[in-house]
């Protein structure tokens, strides 16, 4: 993606940033530390130094989400294992898992048969969802999630009904 339309993006998602109007603390604090954290990790250095500007933002995010996690498996559809791993040593990657932990997936490869596996601990990556906003549209509504955190690049998932269902914006 060029750096006009990625300005544009930004641009327009300016009064989503860093948490802005988020009212649950939990979600705030996933969105500030986690989401958008500013700190350099000790391992990014470690991880990713070829790759293009966008795959490693990408991959630093999931990074961060498997330090938060610490999932034991991981569908990784993506190719961010070695990001994954980063964040969390212990992560092995799965194809199919009788409980999802983490996943990671193009938006297109469908969702269905893999969010009967999904419990209030998972956490599910779509990425490209600006490609498919129907899709994306679809999920966002689906009656087993509770939270989703639309970052244009990628959609998060989370499963967790002790949270108020919303859908949030943010500036990534």
């Amino acid at each position: 993606m060029n750096w006009l339309k990625r300005s544009l993006v930004w641009l327009r998602r300016l009064m989503h940033s860093r948490g802005s109007g988020i009212q649950s603390p939990a979600d705030y604090r996933f969105v500030r530390y986690v989401i958008n954290e500013q700190w350099p990790y000790h391992v990014y250095d470690d991880v990713g130094t070829r790759d293009s500007s966008m795959r490693r933002k990408l991959g630093r995010l999931y990074l961060r989400l498997a330090n938060e996690r610490q999932p034991l498996t991981v569908v990784d559809r993506l190719g961010f294992m070695d990001y994954v791993r980063a964040g969390c040593r212990r992560a092995k990657r799965v194809e199919q898992a009788a409980t999802v932990e983490m996943a990671l997936l193009p938006i297109d490869s469908g969702y269905e048969a893999l969010f009967k596996h999904c419990n209030e601990q998972s956490l599910v990556v779509f990425q490209d969802i600006y490609r498919h906003p129907r899709l994306w549209h679809q999920i966002e509504h689906d009656e087993r999630v509770t939270v989703t955190f639309d970052l244009y690049y990628c959609g998060i998932v989370l499963f967790d009904r002790r949270r108020s269902p919303h859908n949030y914006i943010v500036n990534f």
